[in-house]
């Protein structure tokens, strides 16, 4: 399963980044995102984690749409 999550700076991961989609800055409150390509990873199945999915529903990415958490 693909996850959309956020990205740790400075410390190693357990897997290599499939695409950037984007970023958040919470020191600074900056946001930016990819819509197309995170929409593309939602439509194929990808599952963002509650983080990533919290500051999509911030950024006004959902229409009133309730998602599960897992």
């Amino acid at each position: 399963m693909v996850k959309l999550r956020l990205k740790r700076c400075g410390r190693k991961q357990q897997g290599r980044d499939l695409q950037k989609v984007g970023f958040y800055d919470p020191i600074k409150n900056q946001t930016c995102l990819n819509v197309p390509a995170i929409l593309y990873f939602l439509e194929k199945g990808a599952q963002p984690t509650r983080t990533v999915y919290n500051i999509l529903k911030k950024a006004e990415f959902f229409e009133d749409k309730e998602r599960t958490l897992s």
